[in-house]
């Protein structure tokens, strides 16, 4: 069996759908014996080949226009033509973004409904024709993968899609998530970010539905007993200019009184987050709307304690293992950082169970589920 994969996102590995699509075709390559895999990737002007790929994977390489315009037509055009060029048996979109036509059976992943479900994500006209083209993508396809079964019932009422054509297929931390420390390397990734001993972390993306209005109005509890023993870290790419997708956070911190509480440290590069994780007193996760929720994951994998939310997937994720509240009550999420910085008990229970969590998900058997779709898939069209 043949799959080209849609390979937009392979040199975009500090996002999402980047991580997922290179963990996807390393372990379909590692995992699926009888599976020939063709990635077919953009080449704007002046770049070079794609790094990282399995010597035994096939790369083409599609010459696009940079931009916006020259994603779609790359994801519309250009990818179902290249697919129909290698001779793929089925073809696989990894991310919300399939061809309304394609020449054989098409997988497409969506990972969530964000940019649907949530008012501000959709009113620009741009954002509302793409999301019109991809739902009557994802409509078309011949089956969906999602990340939850919380996402799943998301894609069946909001895209209208019947159950047996959407599968949840979990993802999962990489094998670098663990509890095991190098200390002379941790203690100059720590220097590396400037952090202090004790410190609580927030890493993810800083979007409205990130919820981090909510995590600083409730560090002013936290704040008034522990703040200057555990200040909040903030990690990931700051936003540059408040809008509606993206709050104010210095003003609103300034207004919390939070300034000596909190520290922006950043981006983090890729190889750095388990020992951010490793080393935090606690991980908060603050998220309204998750198709999945990785971070929490990671940082379960990496024994740290995580307050979460109860939102969409996420309680699918952590399961008991950690605390999920209500991502409106700010003095609840206060109460549940508090104690896993004060009742040593607790903390240690979350330590322990968090990596027997994070365990029960593996890039194995997500790699192994996703053939069995393409399989289905192949032999369904064989006997048609």
């Amino acid at each position: 069996m043949h799959v080209a994969l849609n390979g937009y996102f392979w040199k975009r590995p500090f996002v999402g759908s980047g991580q997922y699509l290179r963990q996807l075709v390393y372990h379909l390559n590692r995992s699926v014996s009888d599976l020939d895999i063709t990635l077919i990737c953009p080449q704007e002007p002046g770049e070079v080949e794609p790094e990282g790929v399995p010597p035994s994977v096939h790369v083409k390489l599609v010459p696009v226009r940079p931009g916006n315009v020259g994603k779609v037509l790359f994801e519309q055009i250009y990818f179902p033509r290249a697919c129909r060029e290698v001779g793929a048996d089925v073809v696989h979109v990894p991310y919300w973004g399939g061809p309304l036509r394609s020449p054989v059976p098409l997988v497409v992943t969506v990972h969530d409904l964000t940019t649907l479900l949530i008012p501000e994500y959709r009113r620009p006209f741009k954002a509302r024709f793409y999301n019109a083209l991809v739902s009557a993508s994802a409509r078309g396809a011949d089956h969906v993968i999602t990340d939850s079964f919380s996402s799943k019932l998301d894609i069946m009422d909001h895209l209208q899609i019947a159950e047996e054509k959407v599968t949840a297929v979990y993802l999962a931390a990489g094998s670098q998530y663990t509890s095991g420390k190098n200390d002379l390397m941790e203690m100059a990734i720590l220097r590396k970010y400037d952090l202090p001993d004790f410190y609580v972390l927030y890493l993810g993306g800083y979007e409205l539905h990130k919820n981090v209005t909510t995590l600083l109005l409730a560090y002013t509890y936290v704040a008034q007993s522990l703040g200057e023993e555990y200040p909040l870290v903030l990690a990931g790419r700051k936003p540059t200019t408040p809008s509606a997708i993206y709050p104010d956070y210095d003003d609103y911190i300034r207004r919390l009184g939070l300034e000596k509480y909190v520290r922006w440290i950043g981006y983090v590069d890729e190889e750095d987050k388990p020992v951010l994780y490793r080393n935090a007193e606690t991980f908060v996760f603050p998220s309204r709307y998750e198709g999945f929720g990785l971070p929490p994951l990671e940082a379960m994998a990496c024994g740290t304690p995580v307050v979460t939310t109860n939102g969409s997937s996420l309680p699918e994720v952590v399961s008991d293992a950690a605390f999920a509240v209500d991502a409106d009550d700010a003095r609840d999420m206060a109460g549940a950082i508090i104690a896993t910085l004060i009742q040593d008990n607790l903390a240690a229970d979350l330590r322990f169970k968090g990596p027997q969590q994070a365990g029960k998900f593996s890039w194995e058997k997500t790699a192994v589920e996703t053939a069995v779709i393409y399989d289905r898939l192949v032999r369904m069209k064989g006997e048609g």
